[in-house]
């Protein structure tokens, strides 16, 4: 339950702390005096927005703190989020002055999805101005699957929902890339196969250039090196003969001078290298020889080879060969798609199966409680003074999976008898929505484990009869939860297991507003001052004891 509010900096509200209890709390008091301003500071413990125009002064922060009193049915979500537990845990929200905003619970910074999760699941705020909740399909849901103890298998069929969306999500994705891929496949297949024809790996590109250069010069050459080996190999002018005759003289002079011996040894080797120069000569000069064919095949290879550099914007072999690679990546990575198309709609196919299941199992539920809920509800409606109101829920199939299962839901509501049931947006009145919110509330309150409720002046509207009976059915839902109720009703504040009165006062020149709660005394003057305005009567007191009882 909340057993604590603390509001500093926050519009009205210079410091404020309240402590409440268990049963039926009972706030009251004028119009304007500050009551919205504690629900506006409350919500935001619930996660809404921050507002920076809701700090008072300007250059200081402004600080929300409410204390919980927990059970260990909260023990697993404080494990999960890593949060130290406390029985006696206190959530917190802080405006800066430059607007941005903190969230704690006992101390420790968490994100605003964190603090929405637990705070929905320990406090719930209804205004007069939120009837219209009831016209939706969610809360609708809400209200049956309640009922027919559907929790378990909702949270489950919800988890197993949002799996579904991914793979549908994730399926026209994958789709979509293998649309785009194949698209471009005959293009790149083309590609690649004009790159694997030519057997990139096996090609030296550095021995094609050169054989073709000299296929293409072989004249040219066979002619210059005729006429050198001729030169060499003349007789008694040849250089091979002038070498010989040369190196027989030096050998001689180094025989008889030794300053001559090193320049016969360097003669010796050169004419070696010369033998050597002139034995490649011949050999390479065999090899050349004018091959139509061949030169046909270099050049077209050369060509190709060439037309690809500047097709695909490359400079060397190499970088084709990478260029092939990532082709047969791409054609590779069609044929993963697939896999993946095809596992997904496996993956797909049986979520249906699982979601069928559940979804049957929810509608099977729903359906067995409706009666349930028409009785409740009906009975309720006519201790609040509809006598002749009908409700029901038509349930429809759906071809489409949705969030609550395979069906859509319909709130009838009828209030006076001789009329058929119509969808309840376009059947209830504006004075009847507050007591069909609140009967619908007191349904829910039965199966929902929410330990704490706050109704703000939902009961706006009505009075006499009806307005006892709306105090005794709340005193009737706090023996189960603790409910705060905003009321202006005699009949409602007198019911209260604790009284509140907001209260607006200035101080040192400025307007502030307080809550302070209620003695005895001050209660039973209170609630005579509801029944008959400003100035007290006795008839007033005296009917004020008779409300209390």
């Amino acid at each position: 339950m909340l057993s604590r509010i603390y509001i500093k900096n926050f519009a009205l509200i210079d410091t404020l702390e309240v402590s409440l209890k268990n049963g039926l709390q009972v706030i009251t008091g004028e119009t304007g005096a500050g009551k919205s301003i504690i629900l506006g500071a409350l919500r935001l413990i619930l996660g809404e927005r921050a507002d920076v125009k809701s700090i008072s002064k300007a250059e200081e922060k402004s600080i929300v703190e409410t204390e919980f009193d927990l059970n260990n049915q909260f023990k697993k979500f404080f494990i999960e989020n890593d949060l130290d537990y406390e029985l006696q845990t206190i959530i917190r929200r802080e405006i800066l002055p430059s607007g941005k905003s903190r969230a704690f619970i006992n101390d420790v910074p968490v994100t605003l999805d964190v603090l929405r999760e637990l705070s929905s699941q320990l406090i719930d705020i209804h205004s007069q101005f939120e009837t219209s909740n009831l016209f939706t399909s969610e809360y609708q849901f809400k209200i049956i699957d309640g009922l027919s103890e559907n929790k378990k298998i909702i949270e489950e069929y919800q988890q197993q929902f949002s799996d579904f969306q991914t793979l549908k999500i994730l399926l026209k994705k994958l789709k979509t890339q293998l649309s785009e891929t194949n698209k471009e496949s005959d293009y790149k297949e083309f590609l690649l196969n004009e790159l694997e024809e030519l057997k990139l790996d096996d090609i030296d590109f550095e021995d094609i250039q050169n054989q073709l250069s000299i296929q293409e010069n072989a004249g040219m050459i066979s002619e210059n090196v005729g006429q050198i080996l001729s030169r060499f190999h003349q007789e008694e002018i040849g250089i091979l003969s002038f070498f010989n005759e040369a190196k027989a003289k030096l050998s001689r002079i180094s025989e008889v001078s030794t300053s001559f011996a090193e320049l016969n040894e360097r003669l010796e080797t050169s004419f070696v290298e010369l033998k050597d120069i002139i034995s490649e000569l011949e050999h390479e000069a065999e090899k050349v020889e004018i091959n139509p064919e061949n030169l046909l095949r270099l050049s077209e290879l050369n060509n190709k080879i060439n037309a690809l550099f500047v097709k695909h914007n490359v400079s060397d072999l190499n970088e084709l060969i990478a260029l092939r690679d990532e082709l047969a990546g791409d054609q590779k990575g069609a044929t993963e798609l697939e896999a993946q198309i095809a596992e997904t709609e496996e993956n797909i196919s049986a979520k249906e199966k699982t979601l069928q299941t559940l979804a049957e199992k929810l509608s099977k539920n729903r359906k067995k409680n409706i009666p349930v809920f028409i009785r409740k509800a009906e009975s309720l409606l006519k201790k609040l003074g509809l006598e002749k109101a009908k409700v029901d829920i038509e349930l429809h199939d759906v071809p489409e999976f949705n969030q609550f299962g395979k069906e859509n839901i319909q709130l009838l509501f009828q209030a006076n008898s001789g009329f058929p049931l119509k969808p309840i947006q376009t059947a209830i009145s504006g004075g009847e929505r507050s007591r069909v919110m609140l009967a619908v509330k007191k349904i829910i309150a039965e199966s929902d484990a929410l330990p704490t409720l706050i109704l703000d002046e939902i009961d706006t509207g009505v009075s006499g009869k009806v307005a006892e009976e709306i105090g005794n059915l709340m005193r009737e839902m706090s023996e189960d939860m603790q409910l705060i109720v905003i009321s202006h009703l005699a009949q409602v504040a007198a019911k209260g297991n604790d009284n509140y009165k907001v209260v607006k006062q200035d101080i040192a020149g400025k307007t502030q507003s307080t809550i302070i709660p209620l003695s005895d005394n001050e209660k039973l003057n209170e609630i005579a001052q509801l029944l008959s305005g400003s100035t007290i009567t006795d008839a007033a007191l005296a009917q004020a004891k008779v409300l209390i009882g």
